[in-house]
């Protein structure tokens, strides 16, 4: 099934790498004018590099914003509507884990997880809101985690405040129903990313190929599938409920853990 969107708006935080950059793509090979946004100037040179080369009619934006920062995102929701007039969909992507225990995480680092993850959806979805709500089609699409539900030791602080943010996006949902935005979520598990690639590099030699290795890994973490899952898969549910393919969807989400969530539904 293919969808046109040319007249359609979409809107990436953390869109320089991985499952935003691939999201990004997904928008732009149907046809959409994309806004992305990341804090380093390289990266988004970078990714502007990928997508035009990708898409050479690609009509884009990417600009410096720190999404923890009100006044740079309000900077960045200026250029967006500027240039493409209105937003139809927003991708709230930035984020990351924070490998910690109860024992060694600081006050300090609790702080900052918890003010990542939730002004990280905060900021964005407020500051295009009112934007939003002039769209016959307006979709805020999260990315969130499998931790969210099933939480890790070795991340407590991520897995309690991606557990908080899942809350707060649900209950966006309910209350952004009635003014016609939909805001739904998904929760992955393991994806391939450039960090497992510098791991792997790090190891010592006599290793197997990367792809066995990243193999090898998946069936140590017990992921059902026997792989980890890859950033066009995320991306491809966050386009679908980023777009009216999910017209009839609130407050939902999507697994993307390739079998391991233990939860039913």
């Amino acid at each position: 099934m293919k969808i046109d969107l040319k007249c359609h708006t979409a809107v990436i935080t953390g869109g320089t790498s991985g499952i935003g950059l691939a999201t990004a793509g997904l928008f732009l090979e149907a046809g959409a004018n994309v806004a992305i946004c990341g804090r380093d100037q390289t990266r988004l040179d970078d990714a502007t590099a990928t997508l035009t080369a990708a898409h050479s009619d690609a009509n884009l934006l990417a600009a410096s914003c720190d999404v923890l920062d009100k006044d740079s995102v309000a900077n960045f929701v200026e250029k967006t509507v500027e240039r493409f007039s209105g937003v139809d969909t927003l991708v709230n992507n930035a984020g990351q884990a924070r490998v910690s225990n109860y024992e060694d995480t600081s006050e300090e680092a609790w702080r900052e997880e918890l003010n990542l993850k939730f002004f990280s959806v905060l900021y964005p979805s407020k500051s295009f809101q009112p934007h939003l709500e002039n769209s016959n089609k307006a979709a805020i699409a999260c990315t969130s985690s499998l931790i969210a539900r099933q939480p890790e030791s070795h991340v407590v602080a991520t897995s309690a405040a991606r557990a908080g943010q899942l809350s707060l996006i649900h209950s966006m949902a309910r209350e952004l129903a009635p003014k016609k935005i939909r805001v739904n979520s998904i929760l992955v598990g393991v994806i391939e990313s450039a960090q497992w690639m510098r791991w792997y590099k790090a190891l010592p030699d006599g290793q197997p190929p990367y792809n066995d290795w990243l193999k090898e890994q998946a069936v140590a973490k017990g992921i059902p599938l026997g792989r980890f899952g890859k950033p066009k898969e995320a991306a491809t549910a966050l386009f679908f409920l980023g777009t009216p393919l999910s017209s009839y969807t609130t407050g939902s989400t999507i697994d993307l853990s390739g079998g391991l969530s233990r939860h039913v539904g």
